[in-house]
């Protein structure tokens, strides 16, 4: 967890170090606890000889964005490493679970170098908006509290509360492409403006 957070934070420090904006806002991680893996093994019925193959969630990263489309830069980024291998993708963000859970999912295999050799382990990314990580975290708060079984109208809520951040990722996107497509008018406006300016000087000092 710690090599696969170090190598995705160093994705974003090498678009700053080339003067552009990283598509990567921040990066955590975390290893699920041995209560929650029982749990899951239980709930799921996964045998502790198959635990390592089945469960791909023991390892998760959950990489932030600032707009959608920084989403699907961010995948295509992972799609190109040779230091992992993608084994499944899932969008949930044009197909939203039904509770209006948003998120791109990746399940990836990741050679780790143990002591006693080559471990290839399984890890999930999770790759998602600010807006988008806000609404699963309330969520995801819930679900502890009702144990998943939520009331009819809070469920309600909750999806229409997940249509409204949604509709705000995309609002801010589009805020975005009208300021970019802004400033380059401006600044194809702006050359021809200046080089008139010198000529009138010029023509001022004949």
């Amino acid at each position: 967890m710690d090599e696969l957070k170090v190598k995705l934070r160093g994705m974003r420090k090498q678009f700053q170090n080339q003067n552009q904006r990283p598509p990567i806002e921040f990066v955590t991680g975390r290893v699920k606890p041995v209560a929650s893996i029982k749990e899951k093994m239980t709930r799921r019925h996964v045998s502790e000889e198959r635990l390592e193959q089945d469960m791909q969630d023991i390892a998760g990263l959950r990489i932030m964005c600032q707009f959608v489309e920084d989403i699907y830069q961010v995948v295509d980024l992972l799609r190109k490493r040779s230091d992992m291998t993608i084994l499944e993708e899932r969008d949930y963000i044009h197909n939203e679970k039904p509770s209006g859970y948003r998120s791109y999912h990746i399940v990836i295999e990741y050679p780790v170098q143990m002591v006693t050799g080559e471990k290839r382990i399984l890890a999930e990314v999770q790759v998602r908006t600010l807006a988008m990580n806000f609404w699963a975290t309330i969520e995801h708060s819930l679900n502890y509290k009702y144990q998943g079984a939520f009331p009819e109208e809070l469920s309600a809520r909750l999806q229409r509360a997940a249509e409204a951040a949604f509709k705000l990722d995309t609002e801010m996107s589009e805020i975005r492409e009208e300021i970019q497509e802004a400033q380059h008018l401006f600044s194809y406006g702006k050359a021809p403006t200046e080089r008139t300016d010198d000529e009138s000087k010029k023509d001022d000092q004949r």
